[in-house]
């Protein structure tokens, strides 16, 4: 559902703006009555007559119930010019429309301000709902190219802004900049400076990954294509590849520096390849297509052949230069086979954990540079991946003076012993840090949350979230609200809203949520009588987003009316 929704804020959606006068004027109603002025206090939602509206035109309107706690002058059916300025979409007349009441928000100070979306935002959808920004659906489009074709310059921006894919020369950039509505967004396709949005922050792993490949941190082998040097790591390249684990181990064993001189390898297309085995994605020029296909067969990395192969059979138009090669969504393998890595890193004492098949790093050398000994066991680790994954690793690990290493552990390698974690928790740890996942149960994500964030690892905070978005009842979602509120995830908070939202009715009757109200209302610095509370204004705003039939209207209301006499039993009138 949210996918479908961000397709259609790109295709009918657009932000604009309406400014209210400080004392609107007295308008007629329908009936004649003149309007209740800002003076006045807002009579109760279950009082105010249905059918009186405030509306503006334009593409995807949506109405706006009069009396909503988010609009406090009671709205009535009025001509636009009358009492409001309009700024927003070109196509849109000034005339009559509608203004969706959950997503209008209210400067409560001043009053004069209302700002809305004309469906269900995308800046919402993106940071809150994690909606994936190069999603596809079923013509093979993306919300880039509807943005695009339908006109909306600031969309097109931010969803660039956001890891929408578009390179020049490619098949997505081609369609975008053909399909453009206006000239400005053409300009606004070329002037960007683009990049793979693999490396955007809406990817942070590949863009971990591609860092990695591209500055060499905590390389440990080089090699040299006819006088280009390429920096890399044995690690990765031997759990991604079983052709390079194999000569790593045996005719490149011990070398730090590799020398290619073959006539066949082309340096473009070894970089290509080295792309390819970091960050499962691949971008060459079509002239060095017949090169990459030479060395994956080389290599033994059949799947990289087959997406050539099929890639060159789509038959690209001439106006392609680049070929542009990348996994499907969701594609594991990439993830799949860093965490072999962290298979090799466990200690043989908690590998039984595992499963009864074989260990799968058997017969892997993973390279290992660092050891962190947790609760007494030792974690054959690389720098490389804590390093570049957490400050807080790169802080410890490239201490200059080295006071936090230790004795060297078997093997010969540094040491360094972590304090305040469990070696469960490590673990969960490990696997995030090589594989960007772990299988985290509810029970334990409190434990892994405080470690993550104590460790700075934002994403597997990200992932504790959803772990305890699962536990949500009515007896556990103000707890997990005010968990939400102490580690800064907004997601999590803006799931437990919506949960408050459907059982307003119950939690008004709660002493911790009544607590939890007061605690917000306390947090407003300043506060004024009138201010509004952020956590009641999210619960209204969940409300009202639910309404779609006229028995749900009927149910919000009834919300509404609990929350309200709520704030008006302990004294907060917002």
């Amino acid at each position: 559902m949210d996918t479908c929704d961000l397709f259609s804020s790109c295709r009918k959606g657009d932000v604009g703006r309406v400014r209210l006068p400080r004392c609107p004027p007295s308008l007629p109603q329908p009936g004649g009555q003149p309007a209740t002025t800002s003076s006045q206090r807002r009579p109760p939602l279950s009082q105010t007559p249905s059918a009186q509206i405030l509306s503006l035109s334009g593409p995807g309107a949506c109405s706006l119930t009069p009396g909503s706690p988010h609009f406090h002058t009671p709205s009535v059916l009025v001509p636009l010019p009358q009492c409001l300025s309009y700024s927003g979409p070109r196509s849109s007349a000034l005339t009559w429309g509608r203004l969706p009441l959950p997503l209008l928000q209210v400067s409560s100070r001043s009053g004069t301000v209302l700002t809305w979306a004309l469906t269900s935002p995308p800046r919402y959808l993106l940071e809150q709902r994690d909606v994936e920004v190069n999603v596809r659906d079923k013509w093979d489009s993306t919300p880039l190219y509807y943005a695009c074709l339908c006109g909306h310059e600031e969309l097109v921006r931010y969803l660039l802004a956001n890891g929408a894919r578009c390179e020049a020369n490619t098949f997505d950039g081609e369609r975008c900049l053909y399909g453009a509505l206006s000239d400005a967004i053409r300009r606004a396709l070329r002037d960007y400076k683009q990049v793979p949005a693999s490396c955007r922050r809406r990817d942070p792993y590949s863009s971990f990954l591609l860092r990695l490949l591209e500055q060499g941190l905590h390389s440990d082998v080089v090699f040299s294509v006819h006088g280009r040097s390429f920096q890399a790591h044995r690690c990765i390249l031997g759990a991604r590849s079983t052709y390079f684990a194999n000569m790593l181990d045996t005719k490149w064993k011990g070398k730090s520096v590799v020398v290619l001189r073959h006539p066949l390898v082309n340096p473009v297309a070894f970089g290509a390849l080295l792309q390819y085995l970091y960050t499962g994605s691949l971008d060459v020029g079509v002239e060095h297509i017949s090169d990459c296909e030479r060395l994956a067969k080389q290599c033994r990395l059949w799947d990289l052949l087959g997406d050539l192969e099929a890639k060159l059979a789509s038959k690209p138009g001439p106006c392609v230069k680049v070929l542009t090669v990348e996994p499907p969504p969701a594609d594991p393998r990439l993830r799949e086979d860093l965490a072999l890595l962290a298979d090799c890193a466990l200690p043989p004492e908690l590998r039984g954990d595992l499963g009864e098949l074989p260990f799968p790093c058997n017969g892997l050398n993973s390279f290992p540079d660092i050891c962190f000994r947790v609760d007494g066991y030792s974690f054959l680790c690389h720098k490389a991946f804590f390093c570049s994954r957490s400050d807080y690793f790169r802080a410890l690990l490239e201490d200059h003076f080295q006071e936090s290493q230790e004795p060297e552990a078997s093997g010969g390698l540094p040491a360094v012993t972590l304090q305040g974690v469990s070696a469960e928790v490590f673990t969960h740890v490990l696997y995030y840090v090589y594989s960007d996942h772990t299988e985290l149960l509810p029970e334990a994500a409190y434990d892994v949350l405080a470690v993550a964030d104590m460790y700075l690892l934002p994403g597997l905070k990200q992932l504790c979230g959803r772990s305890l978005a699962q536990l949500l009842d009515e007896d556990s979602v103000v707890g997990v609200w005010r968990v939400a509120k102490l580690f800064r995830l907004a997601r999590l908070e803006d799931q437990c809203t919506e949960y408050m939202a459907k059982v307003i009715e119950k939690l008004v009757e709660q002493e911790d949520f009544v607590e939890a109200v007061r605690e917000e209302a306390a947090a407003v610095a300043a506060r004024q009588e009138t201010d509004s509370i952020p956590l009641v204004d999210d619960i209204r705003f969940h409300v009202g987003s639910a309404v779609q039939t006229r028995s749900a209207t009927e149910q919000a209301q009834q919300r509404l009316q609990a929350l309200e006499h709520l704030l008006v039993a302990i004294g907060l009138d917002c």
